[in-house]
């Protein structure tokens, strides 16, 4: 394990947004922790090894980057912002005895590979999330980094709850269905707007994961996922007629419903992920007949 390194606190913070004539801008959802207790806070609970490699997105500033280098083997940094992609380096040189552990990606997450990362492959992911785009960028990341196999997000704690819930609940939806192909979320702290620089108007939370396997099922990822997306795509409509366009009509979104033994009458939020995923082999039987 690593020295500790200095973290940063709010003087800190405003000294390098100063240095660097940075204005926090919401396009980049960018809200920077400035208290170190919460980063070594979202460190433990991301429950990372010593041989952990962690790709964490949008380090800003480098609060959580200084606490992620003090646990584990390596950090990858995807940062949007090429001002803040520069500096970082610098920053974990001057406060961290591990900066030789740090490698910084000036690239949206949204369309990084693990080919962009690069050797050693990333085994974790924790971030500070910006909350427009935290649910696109950890489903990409999860689909493109298989050998990510836990982390932690800090997003917004609606998005949070949302991620974590489990069917029949009123927020259980597209994310929730969609994370239980991945493994299994569950929520693990609540983190208020002061310990944020600007202060957002809603509390966070902290959502951990862990890789699992996939249902066993003979359609793909992107065929299941447009089966969860028909599916609450009239949410207030029963699942025979929220399929209906994706199924070619209600006949067929009749015969495959009944081909896989789900209730016509049931909604998307009463369903499982092994259910979206019998509707999608069903769907594609009837094609092919």
């Amino acid at each position: 394990m690593n020295a500790d390194s200095s973290l940063l606190g709010p003087a800190e913070i405003r000294r390098l947004a100063a240095e660097l004539d940075l204005t926090p801008t919401k396009r980049h959802g960018q809200n920077f922790v400035l208290d170190p207790n919460t980063v070594r806070r979202i460190v433990r609970l991301a429950e990372l090894a010593p041989d952990d490699v962690v790709v964490e997105v949008g380090p800003g500033l480098g609060s959580l980057t200084l606490g992620l280098l003090d646990v584990a083997r390596e950090v990858i940094a995807v940062e949007i912002d090429t001002r803040l992609a520069t500096q970082l380096p610098l920053t974990v040189a001057d406060r961290s005895a591990a900066g030789g552990n740090l490698r910084v990606l000036a690239a949206d997450a949204l369309t990084v590979s693990q080919e962009d990362l690069g050797k050693p492959t990333p085994t974790a992911f924790v971030a500070n999330l910006p909350y427009n785009v935290a649910v696109p960028i950890v489903l990409h990341l999860l689909a493109e980094l298989p050998a990510v196999n836990k982390g932690l997000v800090m997003v917004q704690l609606e998005v949070a709850a949302r991620l974590a819930a489990e069917p029949g609940s009123r927020i259980y939806g597209v994310p929730s269905v969609k994370m239980q192909w991945f493994g299994s979320v569950s929520s693990v702290g609540t983190v208020g707007p002061k310990v944020f620089w600007p202060e957002p108007r809603v509390d966070s939370g902290l959502v951990r994961f862990e890789r699992g396997e996939p249902p066993v099922c003979s359609s793909s990822r992107e065929e299941v996922f447009a089966a969860i997306d028909a599916g609450f795509s009239q949410r207030r409509k029963k699942l025979r007629s929220a399929l209906s366009t994706w199924a070619g009509g209600l006949p067929q979104a009749d015969t495959i419903l009944r081909n896989a033994d789900i209730n016509p009458d049931a909604r998307g939020e009463d369903l499982t992920l092994v259910e979206f995923a019998a509707i999608s082999d069903a769907r594609s039987a009837l094609v092919a007949t």
